[in-house]
């Protein structure tokens, strides 16, 4: 395809940021447009495994100490969501069950399905953390222990659960993941540090990332060809 015909369907104003990456060379910046989405699919197909495992993690340690509906229980008069401080977390809940239920389709699974990874960084959230007895923790049996210098708490985990959230809502939105904040420059680091740190909490949850995601981990690839697009 040619340039001009590209630039008209992806729009002037989105593909220039890749064209100023390049250099001007517009050949380059189609190259570069291609290798952002093949990052952003890999990317988020990460995210996916990792998100079914934590919220099945989640689900495997509350279920032990609250039930096997506790998710729906918590949003029940006198559940674990009942409170002023986890409302957000009430009214999520509450509302994808009397939707499931609705429409005839509740299960204990489906509610868990339609939880968003949001509500699950939450779970590790001073409020919900504290409702949930302070048990989630749990979901990182093999987590390495604090230091003077790094604290690896309650807090540390939710930082980078957020970070991981961030990520993926930003390639939910199309958003480039190829570039320094801001600015016309490839950067690829920034995903790099991302995919370490959802392959070390794979590791701290006692998940093997290699067998996982045989098939599916080709980010150090596509970084590395990325990189070399950036102008000499």
């Amino acid at each position: 395809m040619r340039y001009k015909e590209f630039e008209q369907i992806i729009s002037s104003e989105r593909i220039s940021r890749y064209v100023q990456a390049c250099g001007g060379d517009t050949r380059k910046a189609m190259i570069l447009y291609r290798y952002n989405i093949e990052l952003s699919q890999v990317m988020f197909a990460i995210i996916c495994h990792f998100e079914v495992a934590l919220r099945n993690a989640i689900d495997a340690i509350l279920t032990i100490r609250f039930g096997s509906e506790w998710l729906k229980d918590s949003s029940q008069t006198g559940g674990l969501f009942d409170t002023p401080a986890t409302k957000r977390d009430y009214d999520n809940v509450r509302n994808a069950f009397n939707k499931l239920k609705t429409l005839n389709l509740y299960s204990h699974s489906k509610l868990l399905a339609s939880m968003e990874f949001g509500f699950w960084k939450y779970q590790f959230a001073p409020a919900q953390y504290a409702r949930t007895d302070k048990r989630l923790m749990k979901v990182f049996p093999k987590k390495i222990r604090s230091t003077a210098k790094r604290k690896y708490n309650i807090s540390y985990i939710f930082n980078e659960l957020d970070k991981i959230n961030t990520l993926r809502n930003r390639i939910a939105h199309h958003e480039p993941i190829c570039f320094s904040v801001k600015t016309p420059i490839i950067y690829t680091e920034y995903i790099l540090n991302e995919y370490a740190n959802i392959i070390m909490l794979f590791r701290w949850m006692g998940i093997d990332s290699k067998d996982l995601l045989f098939g599916l981990d080709h980010v150090k690839q596509i970084c590395t060809k990325t990189d070399k697009l950036k102008p000499v």
